[in-house]
């Protein structure tokens, strides 16, 4: 990469595009609702599940101006979910400032792996046990959704749970490819500590992005 590109991208102006699409976000509380979608490049927290492994190396993903994916993403929706990879990854003030200048709403799916940045409606905080959240970000999620892989991650949800503020939302979420032996666990979890809602990706089951 051009060292005069890098240091854009380093600012926040151009960042490594994956993918953006208009759609239904299929997920926690804004399930349902039409969304455009930024899908930001650059990950190294490495969940094993992961079904957007592509989006992990930055490198594979052509800096974009981030006023281009501004103008991109108003044409379609006021409604601006910023996701990855690991979105955090980099300064995300220049995109947020420009989408709220144009009265757009911003949210923001994360690990919480890096420190936040961006000025964002909804904070999504779904931590992973193999690089924790900063502290700071705890105190500033909107929702907690815990990946549900096998009967330890009950224990992790918990310790999660007790970190954020009483008015975050808690959902907890089948991992994808075994939902079905999961599902009955998280219904039974649920309805025995019902502060935890359940969050599915109906767009899975939708059949769209």
């Amino acid at each position: 990469m051009q060292e005069s590109v890098q240091k854009l991208v380093n600012m926040g102006k151009m960042l490594p595009l994956m993918e953006e699409f208009y759609t239904i976000q299929g997920e926690g509380f804004h399930k349902g609702t039409a969304a455009y979608f930024v899908r930001i490049g650059g990950c190294d927290v490495g969940c094993h599940w992961c079904d957007v492994k592509e989006s992990w190396n930055a490198e594979l993903h052509p800096p974009t101006d981030t006023d281009i994916i501004i103008t991109n993403s108003l044409r379609h929706s006021n409604v601006i979910v910023v996701t990855g990879g690991e979105p955090l990854t980099w300064d995300m003030n220049p995109l947020t400032r420009g989408l709220k200048e144009k009265g757009a709403q911003t949210h923001i799916e994360t690990s919480g792996a890096y420190p936040l940045t961006g000025d964002w409606d909804w904070i999504c905080l779904s931590p992973k046990k193999v690089k924790l959240p900063t502290e700071e970000i705890y105190s500033k999620a909107d929702e907690l959704k815990c990946i549900v892989y096998n009967k330890n991650d009950f224990e992790f949800a918990e310790q999660q749970a007790s970190k954020v503020q009483d008015n975050c939302i808690l959902y907890l979420q089948p991992e994808w490819s075994v939902r079905e032996k999961i599902i009955p666990l998280i219904v039974d979890y649920v309805m025995k500590n019902p502060k935890w809602k359940i969050s599915l990706q109906t767009h899975k089951y939708l059949n769209i992005p």
